[in-house]
Formats: C-alpha cells, sequence, structure tokens
C-alpha cells in the first residue's frame, strides 16, 4: 500500500482497507491480524485507521460485507442469461472457484468467523451470505426440477446444502495442500459427479 491512501475520500479509505485485510489473510492466520498490521499495511497509523472504523470487529465486518456483495454479484454475473438450471450451477460453482482462487484469504475468513463461539456482526454477516448463497441454488434446483433437467425426487434443501458443501470441502482440501491452485484442477470432475447425482435420469 503506498502512501496516497492518506489522501483517499472515507469511503474509498475504507474500501482500501478491506482490501488490506483480504491480502493479510492469504498470508497469515486471520485470527492474528491486528489493527496495528492492517495499519501497517497500508502505511497509516493505527489511530488514522481508528478514524474510518470505531473498532476491530466493525473492520470485520466491513470484510464480510465485501466478500458477500462481490461473491453474490459474481455468481450472479456468471449464471445470467443460461437457460439451462444445471449449466447455470456449474458457471456459478465454478465462478466462486476462481473467486477463492483470486482471494485465497476469504475462506480462511469464512471459516474463522463461522467458528467464533460469539455471534458477532461479522459471524452473522458470513452466516447470511451463506443462506442468500443457498437459496440462489435452490432456485435453481427448482427450476431444474420444473424443466425436467433435475430429477423432481431430489430433496431441494439437501441438494442445495451439498453444492456448498462441496465447494467448502475443495477449499479445505487446497488450505491443507497448502496449494490454492489445486481446487482448479479439482473442481470440474468434482462438479459432474454432483450433476450426475441431481441430473434427470429421463
Amino acid at each position: 500500500m503506498s502512501t496516497h491512501v492518506k489522501h483517499l475520500p472515507a469511503d474509498e479509505r475504507r474500501a482500501v482497507t478491506v482490501e488490506a485485510v483480504v491480502e493479510l489473510a492469504a498470508e497469515q492466520n486471520p485470527n492474528d491480524i491486528t489493527t496495528s498490521a492492517i495499519a501497517k499495511r497500508m502505511n497509516l497509523t493505527q489511530g488514522a485507521l481508528f478514524r474510518h472504523f470505531p473498532t476491530k470487529d466493525a473492520i470485520w465486518l466491513s470484510v464480510m460485507e465485501w466478500v458477500a456483495d462481490r461473491l453474490l454479484a459474481r455468481i450472479d454475473s456468471a449464471a445470467h442469461g443460461i437457460e439451462s438450471p444445471l449449466a447455470a450451477m456449474q458457471a456459478m460453482f465454478m465462478t466462486h472457484i476462481d473467486f477463492v482462487v483470486e482471494h485465497p484469504g476469504v475462506p480462511r475468513m469464512m471459516f474463522g468467523q463461522l467458528q467464533n463461539a460469539e455471534s458477532t456482526p461479522a459471524k452473522r454477516m458470513a452466516q447470511t451470505l451463506i443462506q442468500r448463497y443457498a437459496e440462489r441454488i435452490r432456485t435453481r434446483i427448482e427450476q431444474g426440477k420444473t424443466t425436467g433437467e433435475i430429477t423432481p425426487d431430489v430433496d431441494t434443501q439437501a441438494a442445495a446444502t451439498l453444492f456448498i458443501g462441496t465447494i467448502q470441502g475443495l477449499v479445505m482440501q487446497s488450505l491443507l495442500s497448502g496449494d490454492i491452485q489445486r481446487i482448479r484442477t479439482d473442481a470440474p470432475g468434482v462438479f459432474a459427479i454432483y450433476q450426475r447425482g441431481v441430473r434427470s435420469k429421463r
């Protein structure tokens, strides 16, 4: 981060702060990120940082809002105009994978927030993101049942949960292996198995 950050308008300063946290989370355990480290990354003092965020929790809430807005916008854009529900779901799946590769700190932050024993605003935002995501998948599954592309006896809720859980599993394995690029290699075959499980046999 360059020193020009000091001269940015307030909204842009907040956005740059969020980006700094996302970058730091790709390099270290998100739970270990301090306001001092964030300020240092931005070439700011902690005092300057707290003029825009009253608390560290406020920073994390903004980060989770950033993740939710961008991820949902990306998957919505990927599925836009695709008539086949399963093809739309595949586009959403692969777009989510690309998002993780571009921002490897994001899943670390998500897992960290969801494991938090306390009900913080950031944790609630992470939960809301998953709920909003699942609703989009449920909609596509129901569309697939209507068109005959998805077998009608599929449990819509379970299939949506499995869709998201499959991505989470891929992410976890890539983090454990230390090779985030692995997720791009594994994702197409994994989605093909998911698709066979829900596709109509007619």
